[in-house]
């Protein structure tokens, strides 16, 4: 659930938000309602199921994870990676 708030604001306050919310491409509202919900400390809110659906994995799939032996060492040292070179 949501509420509407009402905010008065001075003429050069509306002014610097405004110009804060239209570099990041969002309204005044949107942005105003972001900025207090981050300095509020309180956590965002709860995302439906429909929304946790649609959002893109953070990380991927433990499946994607592991190691692969490729048979020779694969350091960063230059001798190597400069042995590596001049054999290409």
């Amino acid at each position: 659930m949501s509420q509407v708030v009402t905010l008065e604001l001075s003429d050069e306050v509306y002014a610097a938000l405004k110009r804060q919310a239209d570099s990041a491409g969002i309204s005044l509202s949107e942005w105003l309602a972001i900025a207090l919900e981050l300095q509020s400390g309180l956590p965002s809110h709860q995302k439906t199921e429909a929304e946790k659906e649609a959002a893109p994995q953070e990380f991927p799939s433990p499946s994607y994870s592991g190691a692969i032996d490729v048979g020779y060492l694969t350091g960063s040292d230059n001798r190597g990676v400069d042995a590596d070179l001049v054999g290409l």
